[in-house]
């Protein structure tokens, strides 16, 4: 890596780790925030659906402005509109639970604006050769601001008891969102790509000979699993416990796991071993939810914690570094890859819509614990689908 682009690198990691502390402040406890208001797990599917959709829209249609003209100013809407929602939450107050699709929207755009921009400079300013060992360190920081913002988030809402204390994470998250929109600005402007294909995803699927479809395909197996856990395992930590200060607990042991094995993994994971790295953290992430079917308590959902956060980065790295690594393929890839970042997210999007609206619909049914329990076993296992359809081109690699 260049040292210009280096120095870029260390910049946009400190930007995405100022954006993920403040997430990790705030956005840990959004969900339990609440539930605490309404205790219904199907509005708090909706809410994630709706950032959803809003995070697929905010990366089509904000495909135009980061690649015909501004990627600093859409990655700096991005932060200012996750200020915006924390505005909101804190005027709403109790009644939030009550607006939970415009808000998820407004949380969804921010989302989908910033990791537009992110994603875009990203592969700009990294090489297939240093992609795994970047990714590593953007494990590393999120791990690390894993570590601290939920558990001081936590101590700080038992502190100042409840609605006090969520009042002041939120006001904190809004600063720190400042900060690193503040960062933001010593970021180097890019050059912009031309003329933005709008239909160039669909286009590129449509095409039988495209690694794409492959590729896309894993994604959504991917977003299966991601969508529903992002904050399902999280409210289960509550709903078992009752205490914010154990949420915060959780995550801090967690994240603490994630920040050795991301470091390991950034400093050892090569090329060639993606496709054992798959196939064993996929299975080792089925086997850790194992034990919540006998019993769901704090114990077990931590014992899964940690197991998660030791064997993730198998699977998360080489199925983030495979699909970057095809925007760089050739040159007429490179100049796509705004469209290919699109591709990319839409997969996730209906990856995770798939997996929300299969909690939805479980759920509101039957939300008994065996049932949670279940449903997270089988989402669960959806790592296992992006191995197999992966397998081949991996092996592939592997002997190139």
């Amino acid at each position: 890596m260049k040292g210009s682009n280096r120095s870029q690198a260390t910049l946009l990691l400190g930007v995405n780790g100022l954006f993920v502390l403040a997430n990790a402040l705030a956005g840990t406890f959004v969900n339990v925030y609440l539930w605490k208001s309404r205790q219904d797990f199907a509005m708090i599917g909706w809410f994630a659906v709706s950032q959803q959709i809003a995070v697929g829209l905010s990366f089509w249609l904000g495909g135009k402005w980061v690649k015909e003209h501004s990627k600093m100013n859409a990655l700096r809407l991005g932060i200012a509109v996750a200020g915006f929602f924390y505005l909101l939450v804190l005027w709403l107050g109790a009644h939030a639970a009550a607006y939970v699709w415009p808000l998820g929207f407004t949380l969804g755009v921010s989302t989908g604006m910033f990791w537009l921009a992110f994603n875009t400079l990203y592969f700009e300013i990294t090489d297939r050769a240093n992609r795994d060992f970047f990714n590593g360190w953007m494990g590393l920081i999120g791990s690390f601001t894993g570590i601290a913002g939920p558990w001081v988030s936590g101590r700080m809402i038992t502190w100042l008891q409840g609605e006090r204390g969520y009042r002041m994470v939120f006001i904190v998250a809004l600063c720190i969102y400042g900060l690193a929109a503040v960062l933001s600005f010593f970021l180097s402007k890019r050059k912009t790509g031309g003329a933005y294909l709008w239909g160039e995803p669909w286009r590129e699927l449509r095409r039988k000979d495209s690694p794409w479809r492959t590729a896309a395909a894993a994604l959504l197996f991917e977003g299966m699993r991601e969508g529903v856990f992002s904050f399902l395992i999280g409210l289960l930590v509550y709903i078992a416990t009752r205490e914010e200060s154990k949420l915060g607990q959780f995550a801090l042991l967690t994240s603490a796991v994630s920040l050795v094995s991301y470091y390991l993994a950034g400093k050892y994971f090569k090329p060639r071993f993606r496709a054992a790295g798959m196939l064993a953290g996929g299975l080792l992430l089925v086997a850790v939810i194992v034990p919540l079917l006998w019993k769901v308590s704090y114990a077990m959902l931590l014992f899964m914690g940690l197991g998660t956060s030791l064997f993730l980065p198998l699977y998360v790295l080489p199925i983030t570094s495979i699909s970057f690594d095809l925007m760089g393929t050739d040159a007429a890839s490179v100049d796509k890859r705004v469209e290919l970042v699109v591709l990319r997210e839409l997969s996730l999007m209906c990856g995770r819509l798939a997996g929300m609206f299969i909690f939805i619909i479980v759920l509101s049914v039957n939300d008994s614990r065996q049932v949670i329990t279940l449903l997270l076993l089988g989402l669960g296992a959806a790592p296992l689908g992006s191995w197999l359809v992966l397998r081949r081109p991996l092996k592939a690699e592997k002997h190139n």
